[in-house]
């Protein structure tokens, strides 16, 4: 394995899962590993499902350079920062990049795993997501849909 996404958030779960990806990571010795983080705009409804693109788009271009989008950059920033810092701790370490991406989760993590080509995708089982008993879960969301293995850590 060249490239491995890990899909991360800032929910207990994802800090818990992240010493396993790390044995893993070590066990693959990938050539990079891309750190994906997916800021979403919408709240905590389970009307956030059906938000279409049009419609994030839209929210995304009115949001630009506001002080909301300002603290999603930041907050992203720290937790990214958190988890780069805990692969950096561990030796060897390969290169390790960093993206943000906004959207729905699941769908954002299958765009960024062809985007950076990557060989492998890495997910906790569980995020915030109230609405994954009415929507599948993200994890299994992106496990049904990529193109390359995914690795469900629990």
């Amino acid at each position: 394995m060249k490239k491995i996404l890990i899909a991360v958030d800032d929910t207990k779960g994802s800090k818990a899962i992240f010493e396993k990806c790390i044995h893993v990571c070590k066990c693959m010795n990938p050539e990079v590993i891309i750190l994906l983080y997916v800021q979403k705009f919408e709240g905590r409804s389970l009307m956030d499902e059906m938000i279409g693109d049009a419609e994030l788009s839209t929210l995304k271009d009115v949001l630009e350079g506001t002080e909301f989008k300002e603290a999603l950059d930041r907050k992203a920033d720290v937790i990214l920062d958190h988890y780069k810092k805990s692969l950096e701790e561990t030796t060897p370490v390969p290169p390790i990049k960093t993206l943000v991406k906004t959207g729905h989760p699941a769908e954002e993590i299958l765009k960024a795993a062809k985007e950076e080509k990557a060989d492998m995708i890495i997910i906790g089982s569980r995020g915030k997501r109230v609405s994954h008993l009415f929507m599948g879960s993200v994890s299994r969301e992106v496990a049904n849909n990529a193109e390359v293995p995914v690795l469900v850590i629990r």
